[in-house]
């Protein structure tokens, strides 16, 4: 006889009744809600912070970008329902996906000049820097006597 330790890698060789019965894809193919949140990538240039949300196969009308006070919220949200016959019964299969990213800005972004773009599956959105906030040319100071 062989004792074999259980761990998250071979948690499958004791699978318990209740997991097993309560199963999502026990009646026949059920699947369950893909939840994720979309990656997101910020940069920082001397002018500018732009963010890069991938959210493939999207519209742009599928977005909703706010701003309240200093809180740039980002959200999606797609239904679609898809009807077929078969046979004397009809099979409908509901498809649903949504998210909602929300970032504070910093108190250097000019929140007037916020502008947004999607294309090729990116969505970007360039939050231009406040005048006071762009780094200052270097000068040189004179001596007085």
């Amino acid at each position: 006889m062989n004792l074999v330790k259980r761990t998250p890698n071979n948690r499958n060789f004791f699978p318990s009744l209740m997991e097993e019965f309560f199963r999502p894809d026990w009646v026949g193919g059920m699947q369950q809600m893909n939840v994720s949140v979309p990656p997101v990538n910020i940069r920082e240039t001397d002018n500018a912070f732009e963010v890069e949300l991938s959210a493939p196969g999207k519209a742009k009308e599928d977005f909703n970008i706010e701003l309240d006070n200093d809180l740039l919220t980002i959200s999606s949200e797609h239904k679609e329902e898809n009807t077929t016959q078969e046979g004397k019964f009809t099979r409908r299969e509901f498809s649903h996906s949504a998210f909602k990213r929300a970032f504070t800005l910093p108190e250097t972004v000019n929140a007037e000049d916020i502008k947004a773009a999607y294309e090729n599956g990116i969505l970007k959105i360039t939050l231009p820097k406040r005048e006071e906030a762009l780094p200052k040319p270097k000068r040189t100071i004179s001596i007085d006597n």
